[in-house]
């Protein structure tokens, strides 16, 4: 299952909508990544990082980029 977390700031670049599975509920509730997705682009963050203003760093990829790595993660446990 995925759920929504809060997006970026109003004063960010980009409105993004990012998700981190249901299944990432540590005790402290941030030991996973979030994920959001645009039609061009993929971006990834810790979700330690995403403190008000900045919303810490994330990366982008393509969707192509991101759907072989996670093919490449799901069949070697890598």
């Amino acid at each position: 299952m995925i759920r929504r977390t809060s997006g970026e700031d109003a004063s960010g670049p980009t409105c993004l909508a990012w998700f981190k599975s249901s299944y990432s509920s540590s005790s402290e509730g941030d030991s996973c990544v979030e994920v959001a997705t645009t039609p061009a682009t993929v971006h990834i963050r810790d979700s330690k990082n995403t403190a008000t203003p900045s919303r810490g760093p994330h990366l982008t990829f393509p969707p192509a980029t991101w759907t072989a790595f996670l093919s490449h993660a799901a069949t070697t446990g890598e």
